[in-house]
C-alpha cells in the first residue's frame, strides 16, 4: 500500500493540472502503479538513445540494458509499493562477477525483507550509493533515483536468459494474473 507521501509524489510527477480529484482516485487503485522508467533518470539517460531493451522478471525486478551492454537493474514501482517504506538497502559490491539468479543486495522495509536477484550474468560496475543515505528512493522512484546497480553483459552471451523476460506488456498481464 502507497504511503499517503508517495502517492502526492507520483499525483505531482504524472497529474495533469487540471483532475487531481480523479488522479488521485486513480492512485488509490492498482492501476496507478507505473513500471516503466522514469525517462529523466539515469537509468534512461545513461545514452542518448536511451536503453536498448527494458525487461523484467517475476521477482519483480527491471533491467535496462544500453547498447554498450551497461545495465541498470532495480525493483518496480510494484515490488516498492508490496515492501512499503524501505529502511535500508544492501547494495552489491562493485567488480563481482555474478551469474543468472545471484542474489547481490537485499531491501529492506518496515513490513519485510527481499532479496535481490540478478536475472543475467555480468559483472558489477557500481552499486547506487544514494540508496544507502536516503533508502527511501526505492520507494519514491524505484524505476529512475533508485536503482540499484549498474552491471556490464554481454547481451550475446545472456540472449537466453533475456528473452525469458518480460516487456512491459507481457510485466503488466503477469501482474494482472497473479492478483
Amino acid at each position: 500500500m502507497l504511503s499517503v507521501a508517495a502517492i502526492s509524489r507520483i499525483a505531482v510527477r504524472t497529474a495533469p493540472r487540471a483532475a487531481p480529484l480523479r488522479l488521485f482516485l486513480r492512485c488509490q487503485s492498482s492501476s496507478a502503479v507505473q513500471n516503466h522508467l522514469n525517462k529523466d533518470e539515469l537509468p534512461f539517460k545513461f545514452s542518448a538513445a536511451g536503453p536498448k531493451l527494458v525487461k523484467y522478471t517475476k521477482e519483480h525486478e527491471w533491467l535496462a540494458m544500453h547498447a554498450d551492454g551497461t545495465t541498470f537493474l532495480g525493483i518496480t514501482d510494484y515490488a516498492a509499493a508490496a515492501l512499503g517504506d524501505a529502511t535500508y538497502i544492501e547494495l552489491p559490491e562493485e567488480g563481482t562477477a555474478v551469474e543468472a539468479s545471484d542474489s547481490i543486495g537485499s531491501v529492506e522495509s518496515v513490513k519485510s525483507a527481499s532479496e535481490v536477484y540478478v536475472p543475467v550474468a555480468g559483472e558489477i560496475i557500481e552499486g547506487n550509493t544514494e540508496l544507502e543515505a536516503s533508502p527511501q528512493l526505492i520507494n519514491s522512484d524505484p524505476m529512475g533515483k533508485g536503482w540499484i546497480a549498474k552491471l556490464k553483459i554481454d547481451e550475446k552471451a545472456n540472449q537466453a536468459a533475456l528473452d525469458e523476460l518480460f516487456s512491459l506488456e507481457q510485466y503488466e498481464e503477469f501482474l494482472k494474473s497473479d492478483e
